[in-house]
C-alpha cells in the first residue's frame, strides 16, 4: 500500500486513510437513500436503483483511487438525478430509458474528451461567473424540490407559492422541518456524517408520527435486487431534444465535477508544483468511467462528491481512503429494506441543505459589473422558477452573450460562448414554432 499510494510522501498514515475513508462514506451515504427516492418518481424501482447506486459508487470510487490516487468518493449526483426526473422524464415526457441513453452517451464522450485532455480545455471556454451560477442555481432547484416533496410549500395556500401551516394535517412537513434543524445543528458543530446521522434519526422520528412505515416482519438484511442491466433506447438519439439533454448533462457534470476536485485539492493540498490539481486527468477519467458504468447498471450521471472535503479535513491524502469509501457502499448493498424504510420527510432536509452547500459559491460572482451580475442572476433565477436546469443553462448563456454585446464588450465572448447562445436561442423559436 504505501508503494502504491504513496503514502508517507503525501504526508499521511494508513490510520488516517481509513479514518477519512470511513468518514467521507458516512458524509455521503445519505445518496444511498436520496438518489433511489428520486429515480423511482421516473418510474424505475427503488430496490434496483439502490443496487446501482452502491455498485457504481464503488467502482467509480475505486477507479479514482487507482487511476488518480486521490481521496475522492464519487456516486449519482443531486441535481443531475434531479434533471434526470424532473426534467426529462417529467417535464420533457421522455423514458427513463431515453434519459440513461443520454447519460450513457455523455459518459462516452467525457471519455475521449478526459483521455485527450479536451475536457480541461471547454471549461476554460465557459465564464466563470456562469460556472459558479449554475452551481448556485442547482442548489436553489434542488431546494425546491426538497421543500416540494416534505410537503412544506403547496400552491393551495392563495399564492403561487407559499408554505403551509405546521399542523397534524401537515405530518411530513413538521419532521422534514425536525429534520433539518437536526441536520443544520449538527453540521455547525462538526459531527461527521451530519446528514446521514439526521437522515437515520428522523426517519425513527417519522414513527410516531405515522411517516415511516414499517413493514411487517421487517429485516434489515437481504440479498441485492438485481439492477437495470443496459436499459437504453437508440430510435430517438437524433433528435435535437437529445442533443438538449445530452449537453445538459455534458455541462453540468463538467463543471460540478471540476469545482469539487479543485476545491478537495485546495483544502488537503492535493496540487503539483504548478498549482494544478493533482492527476487531474486520471480524476477526470474516473468520473467519466463511473458515468458510463452507471448509466450500464441503471442510475444517472456519477460524479464527484464535495463531501469527500470531510474525509480529507480528517486526514485522508491518498486512493487508499477512496478504498474504504468504495468497500464500505458495498456493504451497504445488503441492507436495501433498512434504507427503503426513509421517507421523503427524512430525506428532504438532505436536499434542502445540500442546497445551502451549494449557495457558496455565490460571493465568487461579481455583481458590481452588470455583464456578469445579470446573466449570473438570470441563471440563478430561471431554474428553481422554471424547475428545469437546462433552461437556467440556456437563458444564463444567452443573457451573458447579450449583456457583453450591448456592453462594448463582445471580446469577452468566446467563440464557443457564442455558438451556445446561437443553438439556445434556435431551440427556443423550434419550441415555440411546433407547439
Amino acid at each position: 500500500m504505501e508503494k502504491f499510494f504513496k503514502i508517507k510522501e503525501n504526508g499521511s498514515t494508513i490510520s488516517r486513510e481509513i479514518i477519512g475513508g470511513i468518514t467521507t462514506f458516512l458524509a455521503m451515504a445519505y445518496i444511498l437513500a436520496v438518489n433511489p427516492g428520486i429515480l423511482s418518481e421516473s418510474g424505475m424501482a427503488f430496490n434496483s436503483v439502490f443496487t446501482a447506486t452502491a455498485v457504481s459508487a464503488a467502482f467509480a470510487t475505486l477507479v479514482m483511487a487507482f487511476l488518480a490516487n486521490l481521496p475522492v468518493a464519487l456516486a449519482p449526483g443531486l441535481g443531475l438525478n434531479a434533471f434526470f426526473t424532473y426534467t426529462v422524464v417529467m417535464a420533457m415526457n421522455c423514458t427513463w430509458q431515453f434519459a440513461l441513453t443520454a447519460v450513457f452517451a455523455e459518459g462516452l464522450i467525457f471519455i475521449l474528451l478526459s483521455f485527450f485532455g479536451i475536457r480541461e480545455a471547454i471549461i476554460n471556454s465557459i465564464p466563470a461567473g456562469l460556472k459558479k451560477a449554475v452551481a448556485v442555481g442547482i442548489g436553489l432547484f434542488i431546494t425546491i424540490i426538497g421543500l416540494a416533496n416534505a410537503g412544506i410549500v403547496s400552491n393551495d395556500t392563495g399564492t403561487l407559492i407559499g408554505f403551509v401551516n405546521f399542523d397534524m394535517s401537515h405530518r411530513t412537513a413538521i419532521v422534514a422541518v425536525i429534520g433539518l434543524m437536526i441536520t443544520i445543528v449538527l453540521y455547525i458543530m462538526k459531527v461527521p456524517g451530519s446528514i446521514l446521522i439526521s437522515i437515520a434519526v428522523t426517519t425513527l422520528i417519522g414513527i410516531p408520527f405515522g411517516i415511516t412505515k414499517v413493514p411487517e416482519n421487517f429485516s434489515p438484511v437481504s440479498i441485492p435486487a438485481a439492477p437495470y442491466l443496459f436499459c437504453f433506447e437508440w430510435k430517438n438519439i437524433l433528435s435535437l431534444k437529445f442533443v438538449i439533454v445530452l449537453f445538459t448533462f455534458l455541462f453540468t457534470d463538467l463543471f460540478d465535477t471540476l469545482g469539487t476536485l479543485m476545491g478537495i485539492a485546495e483544502q488537503g493540498n492535493l496540487k503539483d508544483e504548478k498549482g494544478n490539481i493533482r492527476n487531474a486527468k486520471g480524476a477526470l477519467l474516473s468520473d467519466a468511467l463511473g458515468t458510463v458504468a452507471g448509466a450500464c447498471l441503471g442510475t444517472s450521471t456519477v460524479t464527484s462528491f464535495v463531501e469527500s472535503t470531510s474525509g480529507v479535513a480528517v486526514g485522508a491524502r491518498t486512493g487508499l481512503a477512496s478504498v474504504v469509501t468504495a468497500f464500505l457502499f458495498l456493504i451497504a448493498l445488503f441492507f436495501t429494506p433498512l434504507f427503503a424504510l426513509v421517507p421523503a420527510a427524512a430525506t428532504a432536509p438532505a436536499l434542502i441543505f445540500v442546497g445551502f452547500m451549494m449557495m457558496k459559491s455565490i460571493t465568487a460572482i461579481d455583481f458590481s459589473d452588470a455583464t456578469e451580475g445579470i446573466p449570473a442572476f438570470v441563471t440563478i433565477m430561471v431554474m428553481p422558477f422554471s424547475y428545469s436546469i437546462s433552461k437556467g443553462i440556456a437563458w444564463g448563456i444567452i443573457s451573458y452573450a447579450l449583456c457583453k454585446l450591448v456592453g462594448k464588450k463582445a471580446k469577452d465572448v468566446n467563440i464557443v460562448t457564442w455558438i451556445l447562445a446561437a443553438v439556445f436561442i434556435f431551440d427556443i423559436v423550434f419550441e415555440a414554432c411546433t407547439k
